[in-house]
């Protein structure tokens, strides 16, 4: 189809400004001046990583004998290999497949280089390794805006490009996981969706050897990166099929070339051969089941609407990304994207491990947002058409502006990575810094919204240091409170206590608790408040502060609170305070 316009600037302009934005991030989170080292090759990273020092440093891909020397400088597994099957052969088994190892692999080599002829350790998770493969990735993807635009602009007007181009990567979390976290799959993946866009648009347009070798091999390395990625096969196979003709006019023309379709099959084959020689060294089989769990009959919609990661919830532009189907009636991509973009949100969607681990939004879906941008591109020139440009600036404006503001949350962890609700949502969108009562929405749905609405008692106050060291089995009583029905006897119904407190901790924040306990006779009501926080930190004072909702059966009963520590810990709590907030009579 031909270009719409001759004047391409403003999509150029649009690429560029997105790749400032792109490396501005990288280098602000964290710093190159950062008290945080970077360290992009952990968790999920490491399991795709792994391959690379495994192959070309250690020369052991099947015992692994490296790395619990490594784990212990880096942490690079989280403590409990879940990146890894132990065979009975003794071999350890790379769950997560060597795709993006392959992907990574001149970066790797970079770093590599730099680290032997510097100060760094050549041991394949120094800094010149982090730097080298985050840097080299994000400047992949940053190619493949320029070329994805290249795609878009056979289609649609240059504006409309460009609106949509800064709308898919700015006002999204592909930012977060393209720029930042980028040692994953997702990043390649991305890339490789847009090659195989081009190469597609390519044979359509002129039948070439190269144009089907390419495309097949890309298919065959997205297989390798993420199994399920292998439905881009769907985006070729789709394309000008949208309606009778056309359909027609397209298989004619496969016919007719056919000795391509073959090329292609053997080039894809081609692309997944690293995976099955992996698996034929380490288990002896040149097939292996990794034992991922689906739930195909009961998908988690929650993926797409819940306030856990809801795509749709912390990235709305993603309602633009769907309603945009509805728009590409007329293109040659029509069925292509739309079974696509079906099949593979259903896909993602009934991965048992729903929330994909920790993460942005959801993240399982970035890989794929350049199919999106076809549709989303549409939405934009129908929105153009009807004169409604100056709303849509606006709102464009206001979902880059929020998106980037959450990038720095979710930087910062006030933006939790995993356990994100309704009620602490509202209360730190688009703030600074939350407060301790902000963050005790982690954990409990006990709240007041204003204070001014109760009778506020006279608040029990120790300042009493007590000290707190132990482990796991450890249980630290720190204050005590009668609960009195006293003059106003509505407490516990519809009261409350506050309790706010400042606890030195030395070490040991991860997986500790406050707990809140009512004793009524037999009865116990508990609340945990975590005290990894995502405003506290080993080695410093924390404030905390919770309401506790109290019944009406407890409401004459004991208040307690303890601290549980989950696992080693050292500390000492400063001061407490507690106020007790009744209803009026």
């Amino acid at each position: 189809m031909r270009i719409l316009s001759n004047n391409k600037f403003y999509s150029t302009l649009a690429c560029i400004v997105l790749s400032l934005v792109f490396i501005q991030q990288r280098l602000t989170y964290p710093g190159i001046n950062s008290e945080h080292e970077l360290r992009i090759t952990t968790w999920d990273a490491f399991g795709y990583y792994l391959y690379l020092p495994g192959t070309f440093i250690y020369a052991d891909l099947d015992k692994l004998q490296w790395l619990d020397k490594i784990d212990s400088v880096y942490h690079v597994t989280g403590g409990n290999r879940v990146q890894l099957q132990k065979l009975e052969n003794g071999n350890y088994v790379g769950k997560y497949f060597v795709g993006v190892s392959i992907l990574q692999l001149p970066y790797f080599l970079v770093g590599h280089l730099i680290a032997s002829n510097s100060m760094y350790k050549p041991d394949g998770f120094s800094a010149p390794y982090q730097w080298s493969l985050s840097l080299g990735m994000l400047f992949f993807c940053l190619l493949s805006f320029f070329i994805l635009r290249n795609v878009l602009l056979r289609y649609f007007a240059d504006m409309d490009v460009a609106i949509s181009l800064l709308l898919l990567t700015l006002a999204s979390n592909a930012i977060q996981y393209l720029a930042l976290e980028n040692a994953m799959s997702h990043a390649p993946l991305f890339a490789i969706y847009v090659f195989v866009l081009y190469t597609t648009v390519k044979w359509h347009e002129k039948p070439r050897v190269i144009w089907a070798a390419l495309t097949g091999y890309l298919i065959g390395i997205a297989s390798i990166c993420r199994p399920t990625d292998a439905i881009i096969v769907l985006i070729p196979i789709l394309w000008n099929t949208h309606n009778k003709a056309s359909s027609s006019e397209k298989w004619a023309l496969v016919k007719s070339y056919q000795k391509h379709a073959y090329i292609a099959m053997g080039f894809g084959l081609l692309g997944i051969l690293p995976q099955l020689i992996y698996w034929q060294h380490v288990t002896g089989f040149f097939i292996y089941d990794v034992g991922s769990a689906w739930d195909f009959l009961t998908p988690h919609f929650r993926v797409l609407f819940g306030w856990e990661k809801g795509w749709f919830i912390y990235t709305p532009v993603t309602i633009l990304f769907m309603a945009g189907l509805f728009f590409i009636g007329k293109f040659p991509f029509r069925k292509a994207v739309i079974a696509f973009c079906l099949i593979n949100i259903y896909i993602v969607i009934s991965w048992r491990d729903w929330k994909y681990g920790g993460g942005y939004s959801t993240r399982a879906l970035v890989q794929s947002y350049p199919i999106f941008a076809l549709g989303l591109t549409a939405l934009i020139t129908e929105i153009r058409r009807r004169k409604w440009t100056i709303p849509l600036l606006v709102l464009s404006v206001y979902f880059i502006y929020v998106n980037l503001f959450q990038v720095y949350q979710y930087f910062n962890t006030y933006l939790h990575y995993y356990d994100m609700n309704r009620m602490y949502y509202s209360q730190i969108y688009l703030k600074r810094l939350p407060t301790p009562l902000d963050c005790s929405l982690l954990d409990t749905e006990d709240w007041i919204s204003d204070e001014s609405d109760f009778v506020k008692d006279d608040s029990v106050f120790s300042k009493n240091p007590i000290e707190m060291q132990g482990d796991m089995y450890s249980l630290f009583p720190i204050f005590e409170l009668g609960l009195n029905r006293g003059q106003h006897a509505a407490v516990g119904v519809d009261g409350y206590l506050k309790i706010t407190c400042d606890i030195h901790t030395d070490y040991g924040l991860d997986n500790s608790y406050l707990v809140f306990s009512l004793h009524e006779g037999d009865s116990v009501l508990q609340k945990n408040i975590r005290l990894f926080s995502p405003i506290s930190a080993n080695g410093y004072t924390n404030s905390y502060a919770s309401y506790v909702g109290v019944p009406n059966y407890f409401a004459g009963g004991v208040f307690r609170v303890t601290v549980k520590p989950g696992g080693t810990y050292k500390g000492i709590l400063e001061k407490i305070s507690v106020t007790r907030f009744s209803k009026f009579p």
